[in-house]
This record gives C-alpha cells, structure tokens and sequence, in this order.
C-alpha cells in the first residue's frame, strides 16, 4: 500500500501527459478512448477501495478502537479517569480516504456516468464550420442520439444492436473517412444502391429530382451577403439549404477515395452511384462544403449517431430546440 501514492501519481501523470500532447498537437487524441480508459483505471481503484483498502482501513480503526477500550478497562482499574488524547479523532483519520484514492475512486461514480450518456445515449458537439448553414449555425452545441442507428461498442465503433435504419434527410454525425479521428456533420442525400447526382446545383436521386421550393434569400452576416435560398424534401421532412449562384457547379479537388469509380465528374457537377454499406451526404450550404462530393462515401462503420436538437448557443439563445 505504501506503494499506492506513487504509483497513482505515475498513472494521473501519464493522462496529463496524454491530454497536453494533445492539446499542442503533438498527437492525435482519441477522447473516446480516452474516457474508456479514464472510467476502467478509475473502476478498478474503485473496486479495490470497496475490496481492500476501506475494509483494512475499518480493520485498523477496529483495533484502535479495541485498544483504547483496554486500556482505559486498565486505568479505570487503578482509579485513573482522565484519558489523554482523543480515540475518535485518530479513528477519523485512519478512515479518512488517502489522496490518491479521492482523485481515482472518488471519480469513478461522475466518470462512468459520462462515459454510459456519452457512449450509448447522448454526445454533445459543436458545430465550428458554416456547412450546415442555414440548418445548423457557427457555434450552436448540438446532440447527437447514439442508439438511433444501433448501439455501438465504444473506441471500436462495433455495432450490436440493428437500430432504425438512416433515412434520407437525417443530419447525421460521423467520422471524417479521411482522418477517421474528426467528426463531420453531414445530411444524409443518398443511401446504399441510391444514385445521386447534383448538378447544375439541382440535386436528383435516383433519377427523379428532389422536391425544391424557392424561400427569400438568406442574409450570412459573417459573409455580410444574401444567398438563394430553397426548402427541399429528402424523405418525409423539410429543411432549407442555400447555393451561392456565383459559385461554380464543377466540382474542384476531389480527392482519390475508395469507389471514386462510381462517381463521374463533369463540368456540370457529379453523379455518384452510392455503394452497400455507404451514404452519400451534403452539406445545406452547398457551395462551401466539403463532402462527399470532394472525399466520397461514407462507411456505416463511420456512423456516430443522428444530430437532432440544438441545446446551447451562447451568442444566440433563440437557437435553443430541435431541427431537421
């Protein structure tokens, strides 16, 4: 046990190194596997001081306790009352829980709760790029429901329950193909099988245009400009999207992705034939996202979850509620 402190603080190190390599880039964190690790390290103290430690430490003040009880049975024998020193205090201290354990035990009950939302529930995002404009805005902190499509095992992202099948339409979060360690926030425009085109910036699946009505021009006040804005139908629900006619509709800087051959490029946009396992997805502000236009199709091993309710945005309260 004497060990303990040392070790401990060999172990919390070892995290602050992680997250401040992290934090200066100095490598690619991984916060899923981080919290996986935060939550086994910290269940483990947490067993041993419901196992081992808290028991020895009850042992220990037992005895105490015992030997106090002796030997005032002694001095009570030989008339003596008053009893130096106070047995309670030094029963408090020798119960009282050690520094390391209140920084790895005493974290486990707050650290297992985050890692069970996070993890099977619920995860939080921030929205730090204008893609998803008019839908979604610069710095509005999201939801994502991760059981919608099925439970995944955390870190490894394996699914084990079959869930609702992704529709057309939902805003979905998932991991950057490229660089697996981001998460993108995309709608989803083509499923598996589906062929999707866009071009002439007029969205087509399956050969059958998308439902578009016109809407008043949108105002981006970090653009300081007005853009076209339309409502469009992917599946049975309505969202805005907005296309800057200045903008041209060929697609520039697509990169080599996995079945880039089941796409053809044109100078009037791109027509992709989505394949199993895969999804197409667009951002609603078509003219300055990158997606799978540019990187291509996303795996469903990819998948994160389904964004669908904005719970905080500092600068604009009114953005508070769900969204589609």
């Amino acid at each position: 046990m004497q060990a303990m402190p040392y070790i401990t603080a060999a172990v919390l190190a070892a995290f602050v190194g992680y997250i401040a390599a992290w934090y200066t880039g100095a490598i690619e964190g991984n916060f899923a596997l981080l919290l996986f690790l935060a939550t086994a390290v910290t269940g483990a103290y947490w067993l041993a001081e419901r196992l081992v430690f808290l028991p020895r430490r009850r042992r220990a003040a037992q005895a105490l306790e015992a030997a106090h009880a002796q030997r005032r049975a002694e001095l009570d024998r030989m008339g003596i009352e008053k009893v130096d020193g106070d047995v309670q205090e030094a029963k408090g201290r020798l119960l009282m829980q050690p520094w390391w354990l209140d920084w790895t035990a005493g974290l486990f009950p707050v650290i297992a709760i985050v890692f069970l939302l996070r993890s099977f529930l619920f995860e939080p995002f921030k929205i730090p790029s204008g893609s998803m404009i008019p839908t979604l805005l610069v710095g509005d902190l999201i939801l994502v429901n991760k059981f919608t499509y099925g439970v995944r095992l955390p870190v490894i992202n394996k699914k084990i329950t079959a869930g609702t099948p992704v529709q057309r339409g939902d805003v979905m979060v998932f991991r950057y193909p490229p660089q697996p360690s981001m998460d993108y926030i995309k709608r989803v425009v083509g499923l598996p099988g589906d062929e999707v085109a866009y071009l002439n910036k007029r969205l087509t699946v399956n050969g059958e245009p998308v439902p578009t009505s016109a809407l008043p021009d949108y105002f981006d006040p970090d653009a300081m400009r007005y853009f076209k804005q339309f409502e469009e139908q992917l599946g049975s629900e309505r969202h805005r999207v907005i296309v800057n006619t200045d903008a041209p509709a060929l697609v520039m800087g697509a990169s080599n992705f996995p079945f880039r051959e089941q796409c053809r490029y044109s100078v009037e946009g791109v027509a992709c034939t989505v394949p199993e396992g895969h999804y197409f997805l667009m951002g609603d502000n078509r003219d300055n996202s990158l997606d799978s236009r540019y990187w291509g199709f996303v795996p469903d091993e990819n998948i994160v979850g389904r964004a669908f309710f904005v719970w905080m945005n500092f600068g604009n309260l009114k953005r508070i509620g769900s969204f589609h």
